[in-house]
């Protein structure tokens, strides 16, 4: 018995190119690396100063939402002060107190989370700790905050002679961005609730 053997042809395609020694080149060259390290650098360049003016439109912003809170307010209290046309409370105010909701010289309003000092149907101007506008206009979770709660929300505030000032935590020149509110001084009169001063927000 004989095997035959058969063999297969394999016919070489010579229409291939095949790749010489050389490989394609891998990596970035100096001048590349260069050319984008300049470009970033254009940028940086650029980008910076607008993410520093987009800080300074933030504060802004945040001081004309306290001043939008701060108008608020005094309207509602001086609403709710001639709503009750002087009676007294008859039950005491949350936090303790009754209000005898007078619109003279002197006064007391009583809200949802406590008593409310007036000066002519307005809030009063107080130092932080009292209940007057700052409570009032409610720039933080706290019904009457501290000086620390009020800068954790990022807000300044100061009262001197019937003139409360609120600023914000974070400004480049902090007694140019501001506004104030100023009790009324008799009856029958708005408070003053300045503009917004912005040059060193």
């Amino acid at each position: 018995m004989s095997k035959v053997i058969k063999f297969a042809v394999v016919k070489a395609d010579m229409s291939k190119k095949h790749i010489s020694g050389k490989q394609s080149q891998r990596g970035f060259t100096l001048i590349e690396l260069i050319v984008v390290v300049i470009i970033l650098g254009i940028l940086a360049a650029v980008a910076l100063p607008r993410f520093v003016n987009l800080q300074r439109d933030a504060r802004i912003a945040k001081l004309q939402a306290a001043r939008g809170s701060v108008s608020a307010a005094s309207a509602l209290v001086h609403a709710t002060a001639f709503s009750r046309a002087g009676v007294a409370d008859l039950v005491a105010c949350t936090g303790g107190g009754t209000a005898d909701n007078l619109t003279g010289a002197t006064g007391t309003v009583c809200t949802e989370s406590g008593l409310i000092n007036m000066v002519y149907a307005y809030p009063a101007v107080t130092a932080i700790g009292t209940a007057g506008m700052l409570s009032m206009a409610g720039l933080t979770g706290v019904f009457n905050p501290t000086a620390a709660e009020l800068q954790a929300e990022g807000y300044t505030y100061s009262a001197a002679g019937g003139v409360a000032t609120f600023g914000v935590i974070g400004s480049t020149t902090p007694a140019t961005c501001f506004f104030t509110y100023t009790q009324p001084t008799a009856a029958n009169t708005a408070p003053a609730i300045s503009g917004l001063t912005t040059t060193g927000c």
